[in-house]
């Protein structure tokens, strides 16, 4: 069975569907695979690369439409391609189908099965296949990279002898894909990163990053169908873009990601806001090509309004060619890995995936796909008989609450016991250093206590890792302290139990360690 891969025609597509690595990963599954001449060149990939994967060159685009059984592509065909297409063929590319109707159709009626990548469902399974997320996490980067080019200044603070300069401000909008890659990037360059999303659920995410959630005082779930935003009502809207107007003043750079599926992008970023930012700020706007989330701009192009900068290109992704081809051809792979090797591969229409992908077939327009079925909820095995009447358990506080003030109180009679001890020592300077370092000791104990208490259940692994390192401290105390006479006496029995206590901790440590270390290596007979 053969693969094509031909060369991308769109303007400024400087993408290819597969990469030499991906092309090798092909020919082991069994493909055939094809490659127009050239069509790697743009992202940095020689045509000898491709020949040393296992691939054969073709001279041009007719010859990989006509002779292979699927054909990989990025942008979805043009007007002057289908044709180029024989009947029963599989293509897989980027289709967009809510905006492509008239395509669909030149592509049913030649007979082609097409697959949309960007209709893959978003569910567990897929998302090694979630080829707009590949594509998006790379746009919401070169973002950042593109803002930095255009802005005036640094993006951390600075400190010179010249003086000091304050780092940039940058307010991310849309807290998906794009807008998380574009706060980490930020924060990586040092700025100081603000956000917003009519999601809530994204704060969480949001601040794991280092930014500041921005939030409007009226409650609203932007939940949509498929994780994705929806349209907010009148007003939300009017309190979102009253906080953006606050905003504006204080912020050098503004990243706009907001996309609603099927229908026009929303303006959120009005002239008003242009005129309100400093000049020299900078906007990027990555909905662009859906009209764009900002009034001024104009797709594909940098507008200048009022000293700002406004930047609307649509080819964020294919800037940086050579990874979004890797990715967007492993995401090609998995497909096809998950549609049957060569020797099994099948157009399986009781397939999730493949059936809400699928958006022509057999002469006919698919989409749109069915609706993926909720999951049934498993249903919980019957509970045992119960032997006996049964009692309800008694309400109460929980003995946990309990452990705290008597491990205290414990501590407490212990150094009382222990001092009175010490008045039994042969001189007065010997007691006043015991009772020193028995109350270093019982305040030592009791700050690690609830300090190990307070730690999340999920760091007390690595907490004792670095642990491991006071607990060598504490055996060569406890070693000098025990050694330090040669009576057995309170500061000997404590030097020899804390030396034991420290030992044990350290060797546990490490072998807590090693055990979790072992589960992120990669096995090289398994080759993962």
């Amino acid at each position: 069975m053969k693969v094509g891969i031909p060369k991308e025609i769109v303007a400024d597509e400087r993408r290819v569907a597969g990469t030499p690595a991906t092309t090798k990963k092909l020919v082991g599954m069994g493909f055939e695979v094809m490659i127009e001449a050239g069509a790697g060149a743009a992202a940095g990939y020689a045509d000898a690369m491709y020949v040393a994967a296992g691939a054969t060159l073709a001279p041009d685009a007719r010859t990989i439409y006509g002779d292979c059984d699927v054909v990989v592509k990025v942008e979805a065909p043009t007007a002057d391609e289908v044709p180029l297409m024989r009947r029963g063929m599989i293509l897989i590319s980027f289709i967009y189908p809510k905006r492509t109707a008239a395509l669909m159709e030149q592509l049913a009626t030649q007979g082609v099965t097409t697959l949309a990548m960007d209709m893959v469902p978003r569910i567990t399974r897929a998302q090694k296949l979630d080829a707009l997320s590949s594509m998006a996490n790379i746009a919401g980067y070169r973002a950042i990279v593109e803002a930095a080019n255009e802005f005036g200044s640094f993006f951390p603070s600075q400190f010179t002898a010249a003086g000091k300069v304050d780092p940039a401000k940058v307010l991310v909008i849309g807290a998906g894909v794009a807008g998380l890659a574009s706060i980490a990037a930020a924060r990586g360059l040092g700025a100081v990163v603000r956000a917003f999303d009519t999601r809530a659920a994204v704060k969480e995410e949001v601040n794991s990053l280092g930014a500041e959630f921005l939030e409007v005082e009226l409650e609203e779930s932007g939940e949509g169908k498929g994780g994705y935003a929806k349209v907010m009502s009148k007003e939300f809207i009017e309190a979102e873009m009253a906080l953006f107007r606050r905003q504006a003043p204080q912020l050098d750079i503004v990243v706009t990601t907001a996309l609603v599926p099927g229908t026009k992008a929303p303006i959120l970023w009005d002239r008003e806001m242009v005129e309100l930012m400093k000049p020299g700020s900078v906007i990027v706007d990555l909905a662009a090509a859906q009209g764009g989330n900002c009034a001024l701009t104009k797709a594909g192009e940098v507008v200048v309004h009022n000293g700002v900068k406004i930047i609307g290109y649509t080819d964020l992704a294919s800037r940086m060619a050579k990874t979004a081809s890797q990715l967007y051809g492993t995401n090609c792979v998995h497909l096809l890995d998950d549609m049957g090797k060569a020797a099994e591969f099948k157009v399986d229409l009781e397939d999730v995936v493949v059936r809400t992908s699928m958006v022509t077939h057999d002469g006919a327009v698919t989409y749109p796909p069915p609706a993926i079925p909720e999951p049934t909820p498993r249903a919980l095995p019957p509970a045992p008989p119960s032997k006996g009447k049964v009692v309800a358990a008694p309400k109460g506080p929980s003995p946990l609450r309990w452990v705290m003030p008597t491990i205290g109180l414990g501590l407490v009679v212990l150094w009382l016991v222990l001092t009175l001890q010490a008045s039994t020592m042969r001189s007065d300077v010997q007691a006043r250093e015991f009772v020193q370092h028995l109350t270093v000791f019982i305040l030592a104990v009791f700050v690690g206590w609830q300090l190990v208490w307070n730690v999340t259940a999920a760091l007390h692994t690595p907490l004792m890792s670095v642990t491991n390192a006071i607990s060598g401290i504490i055996i060569v105390g406890g070693i000098l302290e025990g050694g330090h006479s040669g009576d057995v006496n309170a500061p000997v029995i404590l030097g020899v139990v804390a030396a034991l206590i420290a030992t044990i901790n350290i060797a546990g440590g490490f072998l807590v360690t090693q055990r979790m270390l072992k589960m992120f290596r990669r096995d090289p007979e398994v080759g993962r």
